[in-house]
């Protein structure tokens, strides 16, 4: 169990997934740039979280920007949507008459992506939720700019165990103060903070490269003494 001064932001594990070195630099050494992609995505959220009070949609209450953390997980920060469905087989809710199954609902910029990075964060909220409500949930969805449409997504407890993992590495990175070396991948292009990265400046080599071109280098330098 983590205590409120060691809660690390419950977005940056989305960061995390695509390239742990851009969420070091972001959260760690809190440098940040902006682009095309990242604004149109602030834009997004920013309209998401428009109205922060809850509305009624027939047996249906939405909450927008609501504040959630986690203990265990050590995390804080904000849900975009948290969808309250009369159910029979829900939670209580101050306020309200009835039971109610939560359903969270983030929103993102782009389309529907092939790695787990959006998947994570909803499922971290999840998390967040259950264990501030002490409820299970079993779903939710990923709202998709581009394509305008609602992805569903189970969490399964292969979901949950990574949101686990990944917190748990997170933190012990930020106690050591850690930003992780470059590791280039296709999306080093897109990303906003590659002036600052410079992946360009450390192409990948193993351990072994590493070491001949050294030993070559160290021979180089003896032989014109």
């Amino acid at each position: 169990m983590y205590i409120e001064e060691d809660f690390l932001q419950l977005s940056g594990i989305q960061h995390y997934a695509y390239c742990k070195r851009q969420w070091a630099l972001a959260y760690i050494e809190l440098q940040w740039a902006e682009n095309l992609r990242t604004i149109e995505g602030k834009l997004l959220h920013e309209h998401a979280h428009d109205l922060k009070y809850n509305e009624k949609r027939g047996a249906v209450i939405v909450s927008r920007g609501m504040p959630v953390h986690s203990s265990s997980l050590g995390v804080s920060g904000e849900c975009d949507i948290v969808e309250f469905h009369k159910n029979n087989d829900g939670v209580p809710i101050v306020g309200r008459t009835g039971l109610y199954r939560l359903v969270p609902v983030e929103y993102k910029r782009g389309k529907q992506k092939t790695n787990d990075a959006d998947r994570l964060q909803l499922t971290a909220q999840t998390m967040c939720l259950e264990e501030m409500f002490c409820c299970e949930i079993s779903l939710g969805y990923l709202f998709y700019g581009e394509t305008r449409h609602r992805y569903l997504v189970e969490f399964s407890e292969g979901l949950r165990q990574k949101v686990r993992d990944c917190y748990a590495e997170m933190h012990k990175f930020y106690n050591r103060r850690y930003t992780p070396k470059v590791k280039r991948h296709k999306g080093c292009n897109a990303c906003s903070l590659k002036n600052i990265c410079l992946p360009i400046l450390q192409p990948d080599k193993s351990s072994t490269q590493y070491i001949e071109e050294s030993i070559h280098e160290e021979i180089t330098q003896h032989s014109l003494c």
